[in-house]
Order: C-alpha cells, then sequence, then structure tokens
C-alpha cells in the first residue's frame, strides 16, 4: 500500500469527496494506485474513454489498464464507452444518417463554451484522417463525426448524472470524451483537473480547462510574478542564466524516448520491432478473439494489417532517413534563417491547442511567403515523427524556393539550431520556450503558457506573419521568462508521469515490487492536484468576491 498520510488536514480538496477519475490506456495505471487509497475516504469512479480499451477481450493491450480496475478494484465503479460503440455501429450500419440535428443544435448553444463541435471533434485522430499519416483509420463521414458526438454527450451526460462527482481528475488532455467533458464539467461547474505541461524541467501543472487555453488562475500568478524583484526572483534568472550558458538544452523529461533518437539503431533491433509488433497484434486478434470486432467500425477500431503495413513503413523510411540521404539538406553556414521544428502529427499539443493550424506544409508556405528576401526557412522534421509521413511531404516542401528541410540529425541538440537562427516558429512546440529563454524572439500558434513570456507572439492571422518576422532577434525578457518560470513552480509540481505509467506497468506485470520512489512520486502526484485545486479555489473566490 503507499506510504502516504492521506488525511482531511493534508488534502482538505480532496477528502470525503466523490471522484471520478478520467482513464485511458497507460495513462491510467498511475491513477489505479490513487484510487486505491483514496476509496478509502472518497467515493471514488472511473470512466475509460477508449473504443477498442473497453470493448476489446482481454488482452496485452488492455489486461493491465482497464482490467486491473475491473479485476482489482471491484468497488471502484466503472463507466465506459462500450454501449454507445454497439449503439453508434448499429445507427450508422445501413448507410444513413441516424444524428439528431436538434440535438446538435442545442450542443452548439449550450456546451461550447471552449470549442464550437467542430473544434471539438479534432481532438481525437480517429475523427481527423484527413489530417494525419495514420493510414490504419478510416476517413469518417460527417454522419459519423456527428452520430460520435451526440451519443458521447449523452454517455457523458448520464455519467455525471448518476455519479455526480466534486472533482474529476485526469492525466491528459487527448480525445473527443475529454473535449465533451470539460464543456459539460464547465456546465456543471465541476472541477476537472488535468496535466499542462509547463516545459521547465519536470513540471507540470494542473489545467481545469483540458489545456485548451491558458488558464486564468495561472495568468493570474504569471501576473503576480512580475511585480516581484529580480531578487526575489533571484533562483529562476540563477537558472536561465545556466540554461543560457549550457551546450545541451533538452529537457531531461525526454531522456531515453524517440525525441532523444538521433542514431540510427541496428536493423536487427528494427527486426525485433516489428516482430514485437506482430505478436501484440496476434494476441489481440487471434489469442484473445478481438478480430471480429474489428470489422465492425472502422472509425472505431483500427485495422490491424494497416498497422503493422504502417510500422513496416515507419521502420523503412526512418531507416532511410537517419543517414544522409537527398531528402533532407544539411545547413548553410552564415545563412540568414527561421527555424522551423516540426511536431508529432497527430498529437493534442497541436490537434487540441492549435486546431486550426495542423496543416504544416500550408504553414511551411504562409511562413515562407512572409520571410525577408534572401532569408531561408529551415524546417526540421520531429525524431518521433521520423517514418510518419509519407516522402512526398518532404518533396513537397522543398519545392518551396526558400525552404529548406534540413537533416534532423545534423545537431544533436536543438539548441545550435535556435542560437544560429533569427527566430523560431512552431505551432506549439518547446522550441519556442527554449527560444525564449535563451532572449530570441520565436512565434507560436496555440494558446500555450510559455506564449506569456516577452519575445513570443501568438499568431492569429497568417496576415500578421511578415510584421512579426520582421521583428525577430535578441530581446532582454529575463525578468519576464524568470517569472513565468516562478508561476509553473508556484502552481505545479515535478510530477514524473511517465516514470509512474512505466513503473506501474512493471508491478502490475509482476516484474517490479512497490518501492518507496514509487511511493514517493504517487505522493507527488496526488500533491500536485490538491495544490491545484487550491489554487484555483483562490482564484474563483477571488473572482466572484
Amino acid at each position: 500500500m503507499m506510504n502516504l498520510e492521506f488525511t482531511e488536514e493534508r488534502y482538505p480538496n480532496l477528502y470525503g469527496k466523490r471522484i471520478l477519475f478520467v482513464c485511458r490506456e497507460t495513462y491510467s495505471k498511475p491513477l489505479w494506485f490513487l484510487a486505491r487509497e483514496l476509496k478509502k475516504t472518497n467515493e471514488v469512479a472511473a470512466f475509460f474513454i477508449m473504443s477498442s480499451e473497453c470493448t476489446f477481450n482481454k488482452c496485452y493491450y488492455n489486461e493491465h489498464t482497464i482490467f486491473e480496475w475491473r479485476e482489482k478494484l471491484p468497488d471502484v465503479k466503472l463507466y465506459d464507452v462500450a454501449d454507445i460503440c454497439d449503439r453508434f455501429v448499429e445507427g450508422i450500419k445501413g448507410g444513413g444518417d441516424p444524428s439528431d440535428q436538434d440535438y446538435l443544435d442545442m450542443l452548439e448553444r449550450e456546451y461550447s463554451y471552449y470549442k464550437p463541435l467542430g473544434l471539438q471533434l479534432m481532438a481525437s485522430q480517429e475523427n481527423t484522417k484527413h489530417y494525419h499519416y495514420r493510414k490504419y483509420w478510416a476517413v469518417t463521414t460527417d454522419a459519423e463525426n456527428k452520430y460520435w458526438l451526440e451519443l458521447n454527450y449523452k454517455n457523458i451526460i448520464n455519467i455525471l448524472d448518476d455519479f455526480k462527482p466534486d472533482i474529476i481528475l485526469d492525466t491528459d488532455n487527448a480525445e473527443l470524451q475529454r473535449t465533451v467533458l470539460i464543456e459539460v464539467a464547465k456546465k456543471r461547474d465541476i472541477p476537472y483537473a488535468t496535466i499542462e505541461y509547463g516545459k521547465y524541467g519536470f513540471y507540470k501543472y494542473p489545467s481545469f480547462q483540458n489545456s485548451f487555453s491558458i488558464d486564468p488562475y495561472f495568468r493570474a500568478l504569471y501576473e503576480e510574478a512580475l511585480e516581484k524583484s529580480p531578487e526575489e526572483l533571484a533562483p529562476e534568472y540563477e537558472y536561465i542564466r545556466d540554461f543560457r550558458a549550457k551546450s545541451s538544452i533538452m529537457n531531461q523529461e525526454f531522456a531515453g524516448s524517440v525525441t532523444s533518437q538521433y542514431e540510427r539503431i541496428p536493423l536487427i533491433k528494427s527486426m525485433k520491432i516489428l516482430l514485437g509488433k506482430w505478436n501484440y497484434f496476434w494476441d489481440q486478434d487471434h489469442t484473445a478473439g478481438n478480430a471480429s470486432r474489428k470489422k465492425k467500425s472502422g472509425m472505431l477500431y483500427a485495422s490491424t494489417p494497416e498497422y503493422l503495413r504502417y510500422y513496416f513503413d515507419v521502420e523503412r523510411i526512418k531507416r532511410k532517413l537517419l543517414v544522409p540521404n537527398k531528402i533532407f539538406e544539411n545547413p548553410v553556414e552564415g545563412e540568414r534563417y527561421v527555424y522551423m521544428p516540426l511536431h508529432l502529427i497527430p498529437e493534442s499539443s497541436v490537434f487540441v491547442k492549435a486546431s486550426f493550424y495542423v496543416d504544416e506544409l500550408n504553414l511551411m508556405e504562409q511562413v515562407s511567403k512572409s520571410l525577408p528576401a534572401g532569408w531561408k526557412l529551415y524546417v526540421k522534421e520531429h525524431q518521433a515523427m521520423l517514418g510518419e509521413r509519407d516522402l512526398s511531404f518532404y518533396k513537397k516542401a522543398s519545392e518551396i524556393a526558400n525552404v529548406r528541410v534540413v537533416q534532423l540529425n545534423y545537431y544533436k541538440d536543438p539548441k545550435p539550431w535556435i542560437t544560429k537562427s533569427e527566430g523560431v516558429v512552431t505551432i506549439t512546440g518547446t522550441a519556442a520556450y527554449e527560444a525564449a529563454l535563451m532572449g530570441k524572439k520565436s512565434i507560436v500558434f496555440g494558446d500555450v503558457p510559455f506564449s506569456m513570456i516577452d519575445g513570443i507572439t501568438r499568431i492569429r492571422s497568417f496576415e500578421d506573419l511578415p510584421r512579426a518576422i520582421r521583428a525577430f532577434g535578441e530581446i532582454d525578457n529575463i525578468h519576464s521568462a524568470a517569472s513565468y518560470i516562478h508561476a509553473v513552480k508556484e502552481a505545479g509540481s515535478e510530477v514524473r508521469i511517465f516514470y509512474l505509467m512505466d513503473e506501474a506497468e512493471e508491478i502490475f506485470a509482476g516484474r517490479h515490487k512497490e518501492t518507496e520512489e514509487f511511493h514517493k512520486e504517487l505522493s507527488v502526484l496526488l500533491d500536485f492536484y490538491e495544490k491545484g485545486l487550491k489554487n484555483y479555489k483562490k482564484w474563483k473566490d477571488r473572482e466572484t468576491s
């Protein structure tokens, strides 16, 4: 059991409450341990939002997620989307449009506080195949999208009517169900806390609007920090000076992940990866008997043959592009350029935070035509995206006269790309934050928290690009950057969420025992939610007084 003093004195905002956990795949694993502890003094329920996870028979994919909850926490009430999955399949079977337009009109009027319905659908790769390269998902029809949206609203409204949560706790912001849930929770004034990435070390802070934009309470903390003197922000000033002096600036949270992978792995390892994928899907489809369900809907259940073809292509293309090739160029010494690192597509940092700007090729076109004569746009692929795009994407980008698609591992760290550039353009990426800490200007297209730092320009119209790019250069923004870091520390905690997910899997699989370190990190996550609820309540009380 957790080595945690869960008392009302320590956790007044989490004690004696009705708490609903939002669960999806790997992100549900740390929450299992919190639920085990919190159910002693709270009414606890969990809502599993993934179609395949809650409808598939037990297999490697879901045995340590929803089945751990079903089998090991029987006194925790579970909700899911299984029933509406079957209703969706039946409703769409005839090829017509089973959606209720009057109901959808009502949703548009009453549940679009954060986003209209069309943008809400952007939260899931299931409904956005047009915008990404993951061929294992089917292209959906308007009727399918509308009906699925309708069913999810009805399901979530029923869940909240039945459980009546005081608090909703989450660890991520992707998928349509979360986008719907935040709208319904907002209407009912239920605090819904999830993780927002502050980009400062391992620090994260709670967002109460599904990370759609900058939480008002966090903005208030930043504005309060701006009023502090340099002496009061001395630790933050020192951190920024050290950051500027470092030769490597990549966040340590990415250490050992694909984001930090710059070299081609041995062929035998690539083959083992593909064999592992084959075994994974054989277990899922044949051993567990889920193949027949996958045939019911290409929107709800991704195609296994397409999955395998996709992963084969990823490994093949990745091997080709991580060595010198004819597709990526080397940078030209002394050339004036704007640096544009690409994103992993689809990912919530783009599809949720910047829904209008997910077409990166279009963004390149708009930025390239906004550059001063003689400047280049250096486009660098994201390491985690390597192999996922069709090679025609890079060919099309290279056809733009002042664009270079550069070799992504020419440098083994983002710093030289940024320091040698005139400035940075990114949809919502970390590069803008890194540039700001180095006193260099940048452009973003979404309301990410670090966009408050002086020198980061949030673009809302392509027509504003030429002016913003002409303003690129150095900026004395150390006080603004220090104030932002101070606000992150005030709002959040050093939550090692990826460690928690990985270690929880090892524990569930019987390979590891629960350790003091694991319990300590779980306590940090619990403190994170308590701290967030305290700050949120304080801000709300101030707003209503």
